[in-house]
């Protein structure tokens, strides 16, 4: 029987092409084979089918989900439970060191707090946090916690302040932050206020009477702040890399020459010398971008269930810092 022109023939059977597939020069409809085509072109590759067995102690089945979940369950709520006891732990703590070690703004009172301890830090370090939501009080309060913890290291006699602020806003603030913090030593000292000096890296640095300096030869001041902030344990670095490599390259060092002690003399020369505590003002230990080189010894203090500044937290840290065992690593 004759065929027509426009219909196609079946394909003739061959060794790599089933009998009834049609070539694939030979498209259906839209350009693709028959969804029948599909199926029996990927059948071969297919996994043997099992078939599901449904299970032969369903009751058991359920109570092993349900014990489950009454084990879940009492996990959460033990921990719900120590984390309420621990909070209230805390506040009950917080609350009794603030009204038992209340300053009042008296220089007196702090230096009878840390009177009996058997060491004091000579360089403590804080982290703080600015505000973005709200510019000018986020500002205010950050520039105020900053004159508070400074009257607290002078009154207990802590010459060496540095204040780690990721952004850096305080850089820019240098003046406002020397005349916010020389007003507050005023408030708590009266005539008799201790010596200020304000500075921050590769910055002019501010003493008494707000008087910029760039040379950066001041006499000693009875109280020092150094505002620090993310990009200057990078740039100290970088620049400590790019004058050794220099030096290295006239001739001047040599690779032996290069030791930790010599990165330390150089960080500290450029940047700040390494603290003796830091204290961190949050629930957790979060160093934010801290220069990592410079906290390598130092003993770091937090109070759980913390998130503001507070004396008691600063006088909580002392007493752990003079209690602590310094190992230097051994």
């Amino acid at each position: 029987m004759p065929t027509s022109d426009h219909a196609p023939a079946l394909a003739r059977p061959t060794k790599d092409r089933p009998a009834g597939l049609r070539p694939r020069s030979i498209q259906t409809g839209k350009g693709g084979l028959d969804p029948l085509e599909r199926e029996r072109l990927v059948r071969p590759y297919l996994p043997p089918a099992t078939p599901t067995q449904r299970p032969q102690h369903p009751a058991r089945a359920l109570l092993a989900a349900r014990f489950y979940r009454l084990v879940l369950a009492t996990v959460h709520l033990v921990l719900e439970i120590y984390l309420r006891i621990r909070y209230a732990y805390n506040c009950v703590l917080d609350r009794a060191y603030s009204m038992l070690y209340y300053h009042h703004r008296t220089p007196q009172l702090i230096q009878k707090d840390v009177r009996h301890l058997q060491r004091l830090p000579r360089h403590l370090s804080v982290i703080l946090d600015y505000d973005h939501s709200d510019r000018v009080g986020g500002l205010d309060t950050l520039i105020d916690d900053v004159a508070e913890i400074a009257c607290w290291c002078a009154s207990a006699g802590i010459p060496m302040l540095s204040v780690y602020e990721r952004t850096g806003i305080l850089k820019d603030y240098i003046t406002a932050s020397h005349r916010a913090i020389a007003q507050r030593l005023h408030a708590y000292f009266g005539k008799e206020r201790p010596t200020l000096r304000v500075r921050a890296p590769h910055s002019p640095a501010f003493a008494n009477g707000d008087s910029p300096s760039d040379s950066g030869e001041l006499e000693d001041a009875d109280v020092e702040i150094l505002f620090i902030s993310e990009e200057d344990g990078r740039e100290s670095l970088v620049d400590l890399t790019r004058t050794l490599c220099d030096m290295a390259q006239r001739g001047k060092i040599s690779v032996d020459d290069v030791t930790q002690g010599l990165i330390d003399k150089g960080v500290s020369g450029t940047l700040m010398t390494e603290p003796d505590l830091l204290i961190v003002f949050t629930p957790m230990v979060i160093l934010k971008g801290y220069p990592p080189w410079q906290i390598r010894l130092t003993e770091i203090f937090h109070s759980q269930d913390n998130n503001g500044v507070g004396y008691q937290i600063f006088l909580r840290a002392l007493y752990k810092y003079a209690e602590a065992e310094m190992r230097l690593g051994q």
